[in-house]
C-alpha cells in the first residue's frame, strides 16, 4: 500500500509508523515539561519552549494521521484534536483554571487515544 490509496481510503508509506513514534515521543516530552512548569516544577520561562514542541510534534501527528485517513476530521479521533486545541489554545486566557484545564485534557486525550479502534474511528458526519 506504499504511497497509494487503498480501497478503504488510507494511505500509508515506509516509516510512518516510527516516524509517528518519535513524533509522540517529543509530544509527550511537551506534555510533561508543561505539566511540571504549570505545577512549578520547571521555570515558568521554559513553558514556550515545551508548548512549542507539544504543538508542533501534535499538528504533525494529526497532519500524518489526517494524510493517511482523510475521514480523520469526521471521526472521534480527529474531532477529539480538533477540541483538544481548541482548549489549550485558551489555556493563557482562563487565569486560575490552567491546571484544571491542562488535567482535563490530558485524561480525556488518554480516554480517547486508548478507547477501542471502533469508537475512536467511529464516522460522526
Amino acid at each position: 500500500m506504499s504511497g497509494s490509496d487503498a480501497k478503504d481510503g488510507h494511505r500509508d508509506f515506509f516509516g510512518r509508523g516510527f516516524l509517528i513514534n518519535l513524533l509522540r515521543a517529543l509530544h509527550l516530552v511537551g506534555v510533561v515539561g508543561l505539566g511540571a512548569a504549570m505545577l512549578g516544577v520547571r521555570p515558568a520561562s521554559e513553558t514556550l519552549t515545551f508548548v512549542g514542541l507539544l504543538m508542533t510534534a501534535g499538528i504533525a501527528i494529526a497532519a500524518l494521521d489526517r494524510w493517511a485517513n482523510p475521514a480523520y476530521f469526521s471521526q472521534v479521533n480527529g474531532l477529539a484534536v480538533l477540541f483538544k486545541v481548541t482548549l489549550l489554545a485558551g489555556v493563557g486566557m482562563l487565569v486560575g483554571f490552567n491546571a484544571t484545564l491542562f488535567w482535563s485534557v490530558l485524561v480525556g486525550s488518554v480516554l480517547i487515544s486508548h478507547a477501542p479502534r471502533v469508537l475512536r474511528h467511529r464516522k460522526l458526519f
